[in-house]
C-alpha cells in the first residue's frame, strides 16, 4: 500500500508574506525547477532556491494600477511546454462601473518580468456597465488558458449574482506577449464554475444546478462551442456547516458553502470535489466527490472524503502525469484545530496525511475560500500544494501559509 511522502513542507513566515495574511487566505502555488511562486488573498511570495529563502512580492504595487486598485483574489500556474508563469489578479471596481481581472505572464526561468492584459465585464458585453468579476479559477489545456469568474452587480442591489463567465485564451499568444484574443462563454443557470486540472485537447468545468445536480460543460480547444450535460450525484446537502475545534470555534462559520473547489480530468473521467453538509452516513461536514465519464455522460463513482469526528473542507485536486489524483484540503473540528492535509487516491482509497497541524481556531469563525494542488515541474509524478494554518495565536500574523511538495511513498 502506497503512502504519502512529504518531500518538502515549508511554512511561509512574515518575511515572505509581509503579514498580509488572513483566515480567508485563498492560497495557490506553482513550481518550475527550483522556482516557486505562492499567492494568497493579499500577498504573493517567490523563491528561486527551492524554498530555502523567500522574497515578498507585492501584488498592490509590483504591476501598474488598474480599475480602482488591486483587490484580493489571485491564482498562479506554470505552463511547462511554453515555459511561462501565469498570474491572475483581481482588481476593485471603479465607483459606478467595472472592475478588471489581469492576466499577467512571465516567460523563462523565474516569475519576474511580466507582461499583462486587463479584461473588464464591459469588454465581454458592452451592456455590462455596472458589473464586477469575482472568484477566479484557472487551468490550462494543451493549447489554451481557461479562466472562470462569477459576475455580480456593482450597483444596487449590490453584490447580486448575475452570471458565470468562462474564458479561453491561446497560450502561444500569451507566451508571445501579442495582442490577446479570447473567446468567452456565459451562463445564468450555473455559478462558481470549477475547471479541471490535467486537461489536454478539451477543458471540462462544472457547477451545481438548482437542487443537487451537477452540470458538466465541455469546451474543445478546437471549437467555440460549449456543450453540457447533467448528472445526479448521490444524496448530499448544502449545510449546515458546523465543526467546532478544541477551543469551541466553528471554523466553518463564515459560512462555508457547496461551491465546487476541486476538479480534474484523466482520460475520459472528470472528477469534482466540494464541501457538503452532514447526513446520516456522514456525521460531520465532508468532501463530496463525483467522477463522471465525459463520453458516456454517466456517473462512474463517488469517492467521498470523510471521517466521523473532524470535518473536511475546501478541497483542491490535480492528477499527476500518470493520472493519479492528488488533493490539498483542510481538516478541523473535534480534537483538531484547522489543519492542512495532502494526499492522493490509490487503489480506490484516499491516502492522506496532515502536512501541518494548526494550533488554534479562528476567533471570527471564518476560513476559506480555496486552496490549490498542481503537478510539480519537472517531477510530474509528484505534486505541490498550498494551504495554511494558525500557528501560536489567533491574529492575522499567526496565519502561516504552507508550501508542500509531496509524492507517492
Amino acid at each position: 500500500m502506497a503512502n504519502v511522502s512529504l518531500i518538502q513542507n515549508i511554512g511561509l513566515v512574515d518575511q515572505a508574506t509581509g503579514q498580509r495574511t488572513s483566515t480567508i487566505n485563498e492560497t495557490t502555488v506553482a513550481t518550475a525547477n527550483s522556482n516557486i511562486f505562492v499567492t494568497g488573498n493579499w500577498f504573493a511570495s517567490s523563491s528561486t532556491t527551492n524554498g530555502k529563502s523567500w522574497t515578498q512580492v507585492d501584488p498592490f504595487t509590483l504591476l501598474p494600477p488598474a480599475a480602482d486598485g488591486f483587490c484580493c483574489d489571485q491564482v498562479t500556474l506554470y505552463e511547462p511546454v511554453r515555459d511561462i508563469w501565469i498570474w491572475i489578479l483581481q482588481y476593485l471596481a471603479v465607483p459606478g462601473g467595472n472592475n478588471v481581472f489581469r492576466v499577467a505572464v512571465a516567460p523563462g526561468a523565474t516569475p519576474s518580468t511580466w507582461h499583462w492584459w486587463d479584461i473588464s465585464p464591459r469588454d465581454v458585453n458592452p451592456a455590462w456597465t455596472d458589473r464586477w468579476f469575482d472568484y477566479p479559477d484557472a487551468a490550462v489545456s494543451s493549447n489554451h488558458l481557461y479562466l472562470t469568474f462569477n459576475l455580480f452587480d456593482h450597483t444596487e442591489p449590490r453584490n447580486r449574482w448575475r452570471a458565470a463567465v468562462a474564458f479561453k485564451m491561446p497560450l502561444d499568444l500569451l507566451r508571445a506577449g501579442a495582442d490577446l484574443t479570447h473567446q468567452s462563454f456565459t451562463t445564468t443557470s450555473v455559478g462558481s464554475l470549477r475547471l479541471t486540472q490535467g486537461a489536454s485537447d478539451s477543458m471540462f468545468f462544472a457547477g451545481h444546478t438548482t437542487g443537487t445536480k451537477l452540470r458538466i460543460h465541455g469546451w474543445p480547444d478546437s471549437s467555440n462551442t460549449v456543450g453540457s450535460f447533467d448528472v445526479q450525484p448521490g444524496p448530499w446537502s448544502a449545510g449546515p456547516y458546523v465543526s467546532r475545534g478544541p477551543d469551541g470555534a466553528n471554523w466553518l462559520g463564515r459560512p462555508v458553502d457547496p461551491r465546487i473547489t476541486g476538479g480534474w480530468i484523466t482520460g475520459t473521467r472528470a472528477g469534482f470535489l466540494w464541501t457538503a453538509g452532514p447526513r446520516p452516513e456522514r456525521p460531520v461536514p465532508y468532501v463530496k466527490a463525483a467522477v463522471v465519464d465525459v463520453t458516456t455522460q454517466l456517473m462512474v463513482e463517488e469517492p467521498d472524503i470523510w471521517n466521523t469526528e473532524s470535518a473536511f473542507a475546501y478541497p483542491a485536486a490535480c492528477p499527476n502525469a500518470a493520472g493519479v489524483v492528488g488533493v490539498s484540503l483542510m481538516i478541523g473540528g473535534g480534537p483538531r484545530h484547522p489543519s492542512h492535509v495532502v494526499g492522493f487516491r490509490d487503489g480506490g482509497e484516499w491516502r492522506l496525511t496532515v502536512a501541518r497541524a494548526g494550533t488554534d481556531g479562528p476567533p471570527d469563525e471564518a476560513w476559506g475560500d480555496y486552496l490549490s494542488c498542481r503537478r510539480h515541474h519537472p517531477n510530474t509524478s509528484e505534486w505541490v500544494a498550498s494551504g495554511y494554518t494558525l500557528q501560536g495565536g489567533t491574529t492575522r500574523r499567526h496565519i502561516e501559509p504552507q508550501y508542500v511538495h509531496f509524492g507517492i511513498g
